[in-house]
């Protein structure tokens, strides 16, 4: 027995307290007790140890309790361990992008893959290696900042390809080894109502059809006063000289709140200064 193998038996078991407390005070902070006994109860259920945080505790606003309710989903960790413990489990490719779009979403300027494909190979009985590949648009997975708009949340906005790819990983993984699960995960679910929850085939790890959801009310945006475009336009132009913005960031920073005119646009625009 060497020196690791003996220090681990030489480890009590915690008790649930103890696991409780670790839990709450490191991978789960402020999450609410019984939500982490829901994180626990699924571990446990799974065979996964909680401490490698396979899970995650989601908000997600309950539209037939009309009240916000922590939801206990796999994180894409998840699914990855499943499929290895199947010993079938053969690699993924790298995530496939495709080309960039550049769009205003709700006021915010956003840059993101149109489309990511990730395939997952299984090792099959007969000795055939399949691959089995999924391909997973932003548009149907970005996250939104609020109920009421458009725009992307921070996560989506910062980091467009990485999120987009674990969501397609998601799907490739649940097509090549359904018995993993049919849940979504956490990613792709975030932001979220519960009744946006897709639902898979259990034996094959296909979405199922499901009733299209209408696309979010926009409140129409008042037009900014002349006047007050006219007022600021000498400030703005200091502090994009003196680097503390940018046409597009002040276009976006207006434009969530106001409604700007083609000519107030490329009015802010010209504001930058004429290269040298």
């Amino acid at each position: 027995m060497n020196a690791l193998t003996q220090n681990r038996t030489e480890l009590a078991p915690a008790s649930e307290a103890e696991l409780m407390n670790v839990l709450r005070n490191s991978l789960y902070p402020g999450a609410k007790d019984e939500s982490i006994r829901l994180v626990i109860g699924y571990c446990k259920a799974a065979g996964l140890d909680p401490m490698q945080k396979p899970v995650h505790i989601v908000p997600m606003w309950d539209s037939k309790s009309k009240a916000m309710r922590d939801v206990v989903m796999p994180g894409i960790s998840t699914y990855r361990i499943q499929a290895v413990r199947s010993g079938c489990y053969a690699g993924m490719s790298d995530p496939e992008f495709g080309p960039v779009i550049e769009k205003d979403l709700g006021g915010s300027p956003v840059s993101y893959p149109e489309w990511c494909r990730v395939t997952v190979r299984r090792l099959l009985p007969n000795g055939v290696l399949a691959e089995f590949a999924a391909v997973e648009r932003w548009t149907e997975n970005y996250a939104t900042a609020g109920k009421d708009t458009i725009a992307p949340n921070a996560m989506w906005k910062r980091r467009p390809f990485a999120q987009l790819a674990k969501c397609a990983e998601a799907q490739a993984l649940r097509k090549g080894f359904p018995e993993v699960g049919a849940q979504p995960t956490a990613d792709e679910m975030e932001g979220k109502d519960l009744d946006d929850a897709p639902t898979f085939d259990a034996a094959t790890g296909a979405p199922a059809a499901r009733k299209e959801r209408p696309a979010p009310t926009v409140k129409e945006l008042p037009e900014y006063p002349s006047a007050q475009f006219a007022e600021h336009c000498a400030d703005w132009a200091d502090q994009i000289a003196a680097g503390k913005t940018t046409p597009d960031r002040l276009i976006a920073m207006i434009g969530s709140k106001y409604r700007l005119k083609p000519e107030q646009i490329e009015g802010i625009r010209d504001l930058a200064p004429v290269p040298a």
